[in-house]
């Protein structure tokens, strides 16, 4: 069976959006045999019902947690354009809600849609902590940068109250394994007492996106993030305490948050952080037409051009997935962006190489099984 890529309620206008939310529908995932449908009059009347016309958004669509007892928790890589070839998340699905989201995607594994379910239908690892533990400690294994949060935020809002991203930073201090966190949360600080001296070993670091400075489009564009304003501030705090801070500008937008480059790179020197980083936006299946709609929906007037450009520099599609290509394009258009962005922080100094995060120091914590710790 066909999918319709966009799923649009048929009488609610593309320019409706949903309160606090980045996506604008729930689109079928690629997994899905029957394409789901929303009744016309239905939507009609949700609007007529709800919606603020003035405020052209549907009404907010509340977030639940549900709970998975995990196989494994460390999940390995070999792509040859990263920096690490392990990595820890603790929860399934983000309520940050950024639209660009490259992990979107996942969430059609669990027979979810990567649009409003994966922002709003978030599964945690109950087990996290247990697990990490296990898999340190397995005869053989050998440390490495562990790079927490890379695909979902390990501090998303949830992260408050359950702790698990807390509990894995406790065990990777302990055993002193190094490791690196991403994140757009300035929840991070939370953790300062545990990174400081981590950073002061030299087994961590810290990478904060920033997108954009701009408040209006940080709201649309990753709606329950923390402000630009407030990842400043973050950056800052960390820096202060001796954790070394890179900047990620990413996603890059044509046309969007493009003319932000240099500006969000001098705020990022400023406020403290050692290096910057760019990737330019990726569109991987449904993460496509989710982002199409999204551009309907907030930017009409330019969303053609802005996809033009896009796909300019992914050699005429939404999306190039060839290593060395995915993270910054190519073309004409692709080197201008890199040529800016290198020549910006050469000269606020954020192209300097970070010494390597240390892994002679890791020592594997005690097996949970008893009878192994007979001897030791």
């Amino acid at each position: 069976m066909q999918h319709d890529d966009s799923l649009r309620p048929v009488a609610v206008p593309v320019t409706l959006t949903r309160k606090g939310r980045g996506a604008v529908s729930n689109i079928a995932h690629r997994f899905e045999s029957v394409v789901r449908e929303r009744d016309s009059d239905a939507a009609e009347a949700e609007c007529l019902e709800h919606c603020d016309l003035d405020d052209e958004a549907l009404p907010a669509l509340a977030t639940s947690t549900t709970f998975e007892t995990a196989k494994s928790l460390i999940t390995y890589n070999e792509s040859p354009d990263i920096g690490f070839d392990r990595s820890v998340n603790p929860y399934r699905g983000c309520e940050h809600g950024c639209i660009y989201c490259f992990a979107r995607p996942t969430h059609s594994y669990l027979n979810l849609s990567p649009g409003l379910d994966f922002e709003t239908k978030l599964v945690a690892k109950r087990n996290a902590v247990a697990l990490l533990q296990r898999e340190l400690a397995a005869p053989g294994y050998r440390a490495a940068v562990i790079a927490l949060g890379v695909i979902t935020d390990a501090y998303q809002p949830i992260e408050r109250e359950l702790k698990l991203t807390r509990g894995v930073v406790e065990v990777l201090t302990r055993t002193r394994h190094p490791f690196g966190l991403i994140t757009k949360s300035s929840l991070i600080e939370r953790d300062i007492d545990l990174l400081a001296p981590a950073a002061a070993e030299g087994i961590v670091a810290a990478t904060i996106s920033i997108t954009t400075l701009d408040h209006s489009l940080s709201r649309i564009l990753e709606p329950r993030a923390a402000s630009p304003t407030r990842r400043l501030r973050t950056v800052r705090t960390l820096a202060a305490g001796g954790i070394p801070v890179t900047v990620n500008v990413a996603p890059i937008i044509p046309f969007v948050n493009e003319p932000e480059i240099e500006r969000v790179l001098e705020a990022a020197a400023e406020a403290g952080a050692r290096q910057a980083h760019y990737t330019l936006l990726r569109l991987p299946w449904e993460v496509a037409p989710l982002f199409i709609q999204w551009l309907e929906a907030h930017f009409p007037d330019r969303a053609e051009r802005v996809m033009n450009r896009l796909r300019e520099m992914r050699g005429g599609k939404n999306y190039d997935s060839q290593f060395g290509k995915r993270m910054t394009g190519e073309g004409t258009w692709a080197a201008l962006i890199r040529q800016r962005f290198e020549k910006a922080a050469a000269k606020l100094r954020l192209n300097r190489e970070l010494p390597p995060l240390r892994n002679d120091l890791f020592r594997a914590p005690r097996s949970a099984t008893p009878q192994l710790n007979l001897f030791g």
